[in-house]
C-alpha cells in the first residue's frame, strides 16, 4: 500500500461505478426511468411481461415470430418439479415466504441441465423465471392447507401466477395490473440484490445460486419489504381525517414515512406515478376505497411536510396498497417483487459474464499491528484473577 495515497471509504458503495451495462437507466433529474433505452412508463402501457422480460434479457423487442418463442419457452417451464413441491409441504406453517422462496429456487437448480456456459445460463434464466411465479403460489396455498394449482398454460405469467394462487381465473384488468406492477420491478439498475447478483456470477457460480443470492438480499427490510411497512403504516392510519395527525406524531417522533424518499431518485418516482392512479381504479373497484384515500391523504400531510427536503414518494407507497387490493397477502409482497426482478437479475448477471472479472472489493483496516500472542494457560489465568 502506498502511504502516500489517501484512502476514501465509500460507504455504501454510493456513486462507484462497480461496470458498464446497456441494461438500465436511472435518470435521477428528470425522474425517468429507461429498461434497453426504453422509457418504463411506455413500456407499462404499451407492452407485456413477456416482451419487456425478452427486452432486458435480449437487447431489443422482439419481433411476433421472437416474443411466440420466448413466450412458448415459459410457459413450457411452468410447472417445478414434484419433488420440489414435497419438500414446500415440509416447510413449518409459519415460516416466510422468502426463505422457503430461497430454498425452492435452490433445489430446482438439481433438476437442471448441470453445463455452466454463457448460453447454458441463458436457458437456464429463462427456467428460472418462469418457475418462480409457481413456487409462491405453491407454498402459499400449501401453508393454507390447500393442494397447489397446475399451471394454465395458456396463459401469461402475470395471468397465471394469480390464477395459480387463487384456484380462479383473474379478471382481465387485475391480470393486466398485475403485469404492470411487474414490469415496474422487473429492474432497477444496480441496486443491492442485483450487486449480489453479479458478484455471486463474478465467481462463475451457477446462474440458480446468482437468483439464490439476489432472494437473499431482496429479504431484508431496507430493500424489499418497504412496502409491506408503507401498506402497515396505511392501514394503522385507518382513516382520511387521522392523516395529518399521524404524519405529525410519526415525524414530531423521529419516526419515518414509510414509501417516501429513495437514495437515487432526486424528485419523484416514475413507478409512483404509473402505480397511484391504479391503485385508485383497483381500490375502487374492489371495495377498497377507503385504503386508497388513508393513502393519499397521507401523502398529502407528509408531502407538506417533507417537500423542502426533496423528499416525494417512491414506488413502494402504492404497490403495497395495488398488491393488497389484488388480495395478494402481505408476506407475500417481497416474494412477488423477487418473481419480477428475477428477469432483470439475470440479465445483469449474464451481460456480466460476457466480460467478466471477479469482484474483489477492498476495506480500510483500522484494527492494532503486531499484538503478541499470549499462551492459553496464561490467558486463562488472567480471566479468572
Amino acid at each position: 500500500m502506498n502511504a502516500s495515497e489517501p484512502i476514501v471509504v465509500h460507504k455504501g458503495l454510493d456513486n462507484v461505478y462497480v461496470d458498464e451495462s446497456s441494461i438500465c437507466l436511472i435518470d435521477s433529474d428528470d425522474s425517468k426511468l429507461y429498461y434497453r433505452g426504453y422509457d418504463a412508463e411506455e413500456l407499462v402501457e404499451k407492452s407485456t411481461y413477456e416482451e419487456v422480460g425478452y427486452l432486458l434479457l435480449y437487447g431489443s423487442l422482439p419481433t411476433s415470430a421472437e416474443l411466440n418463442s420466448f413466450t412458448k419457452t415459459l410457459r413450457d417451464n411452468y410447472s417445478i418439479p414434484a419433488e420440489v413441491v414435497e419438500t414446500l409441504r415440509r416447510f413449518p406453517r409459519d415460516a416466510h415466504p422468502m426463505d422457503v422462496l430461497r430454498t425452492g429456487v435452490s433445489m430446482c437448480a438439481s433438476f437442471d441441465e448441470r453445463e455452466n456456459t454463457l448460453e447454458a445460463n441463458k436457458r437456464k434464466a429463462v427456467r428460472i423465471v418462469a418457475r418462480i411465479p409457481a413456487l409462491i403460489a405453491a407454498h402459499s396455498r400449501i401453508r393454507h392447507g390447500l393442494d397447489p394449482v397446475a399451471p394454465d398454460m395458456s396463459l401469461p405469467i402475470a395471468s397465471n401466477f394469480l390464477y395459480m394462487l387463487r384456484g380462479e381465473m383473474p379478471e382481465e384488468f387485475e391480470a393486466r395490473v398485475m403485469d404492470k406492477v411487474m414490469i415496474l420491478h422487473a429492474e432497477h439498475e444496480m441496486n443491492a440484490s442485483t450487486f449480489s447478483c453479479i458478484v455471486t456470477a463474478s465467481t462463475m457460480s451457477d446462474i440458480y445460486s446468482v437468483i439464490t443470492s439476489g432472494i437473499c438480499t431482496l429479504r431484508g427490510p431496507l430493500h424489499g419489504g418497504a412496502n409491506e411497512a408503507a401498506l402497515s403504516y396505511i392501514l394503522g392510519v385507518g382513516s382520511p381525517e387521522k392523516a395529518e395527525g399521524a404524519v405529525d406524531n410519526t415525524l414530531r417522533s423521529g419516526g419515518r414515512i414509510m414509501g417516501f424518499g429513495h437514495r437515487i431518485y432526486k424528485n419523484w418516482d416514475p413507478r409512483y406515478r404509473v402505480l397511484k392512479p391504479i391503485a385508485r381504479q383497483l381500490c375502487d373497484q374492489k371495495g377498497k376505497s377507503l385504503v386508497y384515500l388513508t393513502a393519499e391523504a397521507i401523502e398529502t400531510a407528509a408531502l407538506k411536510r417533507l417537500v423542502d427536503h426533496k423528499i416525494f414518494p417512491n414506488v413502494d407507497f402504492y404497490s403495497g396498497v395495488v398488491l393488497n387490493a389484488l388480495g395478494i397477502e402481505t408476506d407475500l409482497f417481497t416474494p412477488v417483487f423477487a418473481m419480477s426482478r428475477s428477469v432483470g437479475w439475470v440479465a445483469h448477471a449474464i451481460e456480466y459474464l460476457e466480460n467478466n472479472r471477479l469482484i474483489r472489493p477492498k476495506t480500510r483496516y483500522t484494527g492494532e499491528i503486531g499484538r503478541k500472542y499470549t499462551p492459553l494457560s496464561e490467558r486463562t489465568a488472567l480471566a479468572s484473577a
